[in-house]
């Protein structure tokens, strides 16, 4: 009867030991580490980057089809380029994603693809805030346009009652409706994508600072201390080894 054991003191024995285990795969960069680098299901930056990927395709798409409606648009108001560089962002994501994750925020290569990563992305937001300016200006445009049919060519005019107003001429445009009504629809749906291309590239800013910071703020001093405390075991065990052949 002495001899028994407690089931509630086998239990409590089994959950102090999780606890422990917990807090040694904690301290260094286990499981719990990766449970900590993981937003929203995914683990980071798997979401932000698969989002900004699909978004620079759509971006970069409604571009070429502007471009299909008439060879004369500008560059500023078919901004294939935003959409080509956000791709380049999703795919620097990618690569962060596929890195060994370390706790040693030293690792160089995983710091330098963490510094481009921040900073693709806050070129992202700003370049999404260009195109937003530029496709709300051509928005607005666009509706006060009054346009006639020359040839191939579509010529449109914000005064047709002024001689000398600014006229804006669409080559390749054999029905000017194209001009008038689907080109601001391909205005709006890029503010659109655009605008959540910028919220994207916000989130992703955000949470690779905060990843950043909160590895340096708490998981490095800990793996100092058990570097540090294992050294001390360590040369403790070798002095008493020492100790014990000089005497015998």
């Amino acid at each position: 009867m002495g001899s028994g054991t407690s089931p509630m003191g086998s239990a409590g024995g089994g959950s102090a030991n999780a606890s422990k285990e917990k807090k040694g795969r904690a301290e260094t960069g286990g499981p719990v580490l990766e449970e900590a680098q993981k937003c929203c299901g995914c683990r980071f930056p798997l979401l932000v980057a698969l989002l900004q990927l699909l978004l620079g395709i759509a971006v970069a798409a409604v571009a070429f089809l502007m471009v299909a409606i008439s060879s004369s648009l500008l560059a500023r108001e078919t901004p294939h380029w935003a959409g080509i560089i956000m791709i380049v962002v999703s795919l620097l994501g990618f690569i962060l994603f596929c890195i060994t994750r370390v706790p040693d925020e030293r690792a160089s290569a995983q710091f330098i693809v963490k510094l481009l990563y921040f900073f693709l992305c806050t070129m992202g937001l700003v370049i999404s805030a260009v195109v937003i300016t530029f496709q709300c200006y051509h928005y607005a445009l666009t509706y006060s346009y009054s346009c006639k049919e020359m040839g191939e060519h579509c010529m449109c005019t914000l005064d047709p009652e002024d001689p000398i107003a600014r006229t804006f001429s669409y080559s390749g445009v054999t029905d000017c409706s194209a001009i008038v009504s689907t080109l601001p629809m391909y205005y709006l749906l890029q503010m659109v994508l655009n605008l959540a291309q910028a919220i994207v590239c916000l989130v992703g800013a955000f949470l690779i600072w905060k990843h950043r910071s909160a590895k340096v703020s708490m998981i490095t001093p800990k793996m100092r201390f058990n570097t540090m405390m294992m050294t001390m075991k360590k040369n403790k065990r070798s002095y008493t080894t020492r100790a014990g052949n000089m005497g015998s």
